[in-house]
């Protein structure tokens, strides 16, 4: 499985770049995947990364937009001014 530096950490990813292990994931991780897409992080960001951070957790997969709306109360056209490559 490759692999990568991200602050300081090695993740593991799919050959995408894409993380595979949620495990690892965290803010610093998140920061600094971020930055690498010319995204800084603030606190709007961090509400939806937290959202699905938890929810993950809690159901053991990512929560999809309607989830996100309802549950997570963030609005989609929101999800996607914070993430212009899409969410």
């Amino acid at each position: 499985m490759p692999q990568k530096q991200v602050a300081g950490a090695t993740i593991d990813v799919d050959d995408e770049g894409y993380m595979t292990d949620h495990s690892q994931w965290n803010r610093q991780i998140a920061a600094g995947l971020a930055t690498e897409l010319g995204i800084t992080l603030n606190d709007s960001h961090w509400k939806v990364l937290e959202f699905i951070d938890r929810d993950f957790k809690e159901k053991g997969v990512v929560p999809g937009m309607r989830r996100m709306n309802v549950v997570g109360n963030i609005v989609t056209k929101d999800i996607y001014a914070l993430f212009p490559d899409g969410p």
